[in-house]
């Protein structure tokens, strides 16, 4: 997932969207220790589109407490 089509999501879309990708790393590293995944890039893909999630929050909470600040 493109990270302009994430900045698009609400913010609860933006969490259960994090909470899936977390769920498919978890079942690709596992299925990769039981046996080889046929393609492996899509660990470090999952891994990826985390990060993205993870930095779309981070950068709201920011903004979020920033406004909060020039309020008080």
């Amino acid at each position: 997932m493109d990270y302009k089509e994430i900045k698009e999501l609400t913010e609860k879309e933006l969490h259960s969207g994090l909470r899936e990708e977390r769920e498919i790393l978890l079942k690709l590293k596992f299925n990769h220790a039981v046996s080889p995944i046929e393609n492996p890039k899509k660990i470090s893909e999952a891994k990826k589109t985390i990060a993205k999630y993870l930095t779309e929050i981070s950068a709201r909470r920011k903004k979020a407490n920033q406004s909060k600040e020039h309020k008080a």
